[in-house]
């Protein structure tokens, strides 16, 4: 269950899920340079929205996908803050695949693995990047890059998982469906 981890936050101090017990959740791998990085405002705006009936949100940066969260915890704060003017707390930046992956990765992607991508102007790009990487790599659960989401409900179950070339507002209308 989502409430057996820990994350720790951008300050350094060790977040236990079990807090958001009764919250729903989206938990989000993030990158300040990244063709997805414009995705903050939605999420802000997902923030501003639903934080009052019980949304929250796990930011967790993520340098793993082209180098494109190079900075420190501090300084992609700044970022994020200055561009987008974002208020969700941020955690520190992590791994999410690979030997050194969050936990919670591990457990998020066991719940829900890869099911594609959706319409994007990225979509075959990143299909082909992926193929010659390696032939095998739709059938991997693995994170395939920044801005994948997970929605959490309230009972602290996986429900949804989201690659970065989904529609927000899909996000959004999953989010709404469980608060």
């Amino acid at each position: 269950m989502i409430y057996d981890y820990r994350v720790t936050t951008g300050t350094g101090e060790e977040l236990d899920l079990s807090a958001y017990r009764g919250k729903v959740i989206l938990v989000v791998n993030t990158a300040t340079g990244c063709g997805f990085t414009p995705q903050y405002a939605p999420i802000e705006q997902l923030y501003r929205d639903y934080h009052e009936q019980g949304l929250e949100i796990l930011d967790i940066p993520c340098n793993q996908f082209g180098g494109q969260a190079p900075g420190t915890d501090d300084e992609i704060h700044e970022f994020c803050t200055l561009h987008y003017n974002t208020t969700f707390p941020q955690m520190k930046k992590a791994d999410v695949n690979g030997e050194n992956e969050l936990p919670l990765y591990t457990y998020l992607k066991s719940q829900k693995g890869f099911e594609g991508f959706g319409p994007h102007p990225y979509k075959e790009l990143l299909e082909k990047m992926f193929s010659e990487a390696d032939p095998d790599w739709a059938a991997k659960s693995d994170i395939k890059w920044n801005f994948t989401k997970f929605v959490i409900d309230r009972e602290g179950n996986v429900i949804a998982r989201f690659e970065p070339t989904a529609d927000m507002s899909e996000v959004e209308a999953c989010v709404k469906s469980v608060l």
